[in-house]
């Protein structure tokens, strides 16, 4: 993974009319994962404009939300967060009102660096793509991770990337379909055949549905199909259970990872390529003057994009794209946030424990 970029390059992003028109409607809010800033983005409108929120964690890549949690996966951990929607209005004294939810982090798990991509929610807890050990694990509170399932063609579990398992589907709850950049079972085997060698599976069965995919992420189960991001080639595609091949819905002048479909749309991700590591070589270079940075808006339907965020300096990669609903502006603290240590939320009632609120203790 490459360095966040230098503290003297401002992040700045421009917005088309389509992406301000969706986001207004929508009645909620952006989530964006970037590994190269060391950030995550809040993109959401504050009724006059769109807002950006950036907030600090080491090398954040997963990102899941169900009900009022929210999982992370950073470089050495998982966290969870919860939203308290009755200190969400307090967070600034100043400007009471301004969010909407804040979530807090709530539990963290020590995993040390697994490579974690993807993180799901799911009816046995929190699913984890482990990338460097190639297998979907659980978290554990005496283990950096337990081991629950692992492609059939990988010989043994070990520290070497062997695949790149990255992306994971959960269909009502159970992990369904995976992708990886191979189906190589030796350390970062997968590299030589980066172009093609992208493979989806099936995880019930342990089959293998599609080969020949360039660089596959973030597949996703929506209106009966698995979408999924050939990112090598820019492309938004769809697979049907029981084909033999996918359908290119749409093409974006990006290397593509997160995806988030609702409805009719779908959030994807567009990233750059780094031509000095692994990414140089890929075809979509070779189909577009210019790649992009930021996250466009697709009419699934019509297989169009309709609107586009973009980082025009200062962010060059994401990897997670969320939509939050119900939330026009949300906070997320870390833990390195004063606010994350004077909210006190608890069932039935919350408290913000501030100096400004604070009993005095002189008399004690």
């Amino acid at each position: 993974m490459t360095e966040a970029p230098p503290s003297h390059i401002p992040i700045s992003c421009s917005t088309t009319d389509g992406f301000v028109a969706w986001l207004q409607q929508s009645g909620g809010s952006i989530l964006l994962s970037t590994y190269q800033c060391n950030k995550v983005a809040v993109i959401s409108w504050d009724g006059h404009q769109i807002s950006l929120l950036m907030r600090d964690f080491q090398k954040p890549l997963g990102m899941a939300i169900h009900g009022s949690h929210l999982a992370l996966a950073t470089k050495h951990e998982v966290t969870l967060f919860a939203d308290a929607p009755q200190l969400a209005p307090d967070y600034l004294e100043q400007s009471r009102g301004k969010y909407d939810a804040l979530y807090l982090p709530r539990a963290t798990y020590h995993t040390g660096d697994l490579h974690a991509h993807d993180v799901a929610f799911g009816k046995e807890g929190l699913w984890v793509v482990n990338t460097r050990y190639g297998c979907l694990a659980g978290l554990s509170h005496e283990f950096s991770f337990v081991p629950r399932w692992q492609p059939p063609f990988l010989s043994e579990l070990a520290p070497e990337d062997r695949c790149h398992l990255n992306g994971l589907a959960m269909v009502d709850g159970v992990p369904r379909y995976v992708t990886a950049l191979g189906e190589t079972d030796t350390a970062g085997g997968w590299r030589a055949r980066k172009a093609d060698g992208g493979i989806l599976m099936n995880v019930l069965e342990g089959e293998i549905l599609l080969r020949g995919l360039s660089m596959p992420h973030s597949p996703r189960w929506h209106q009966g199909a698995v979408w999924f991001l050939n990112s090598g080639t820019g492309e938004l595609c769809r697979y049907t259970p029981g084909g033999s091949t996918w359908d290119i819905v749409c093409r974006l002048p990006a290397f593509l990872r997160g995806l988030c479909c609702l409805g009719n749309y779908a959030l994807v991700g567009l990233s750059t390529i780094r031509e000095k590591h692994l990414f140089g070589g890929l075809p979509v270079q070779s189909a577009f003057d210019k790649l992009v940075c930021g996250v466009a808006i697709v009419d699934l339907a019509r297989g169009t994009e309709i609107g586009r965020f973009e980082f025009t300096t200062g962010c060059t990669e994401l990897y997670e794209s969320l939509f939050l609903p119900n939330f026009r502006r949300p906070m997320i603290t870390n833990l390195q946030q004063e606010a994350s240590r004077q909210a006190f939320p608890a069932p039935g009632f919350s408290y913000w424990l501030r100096p400004s609120n604070m009993i005095s203790d002189a008399t004690a």
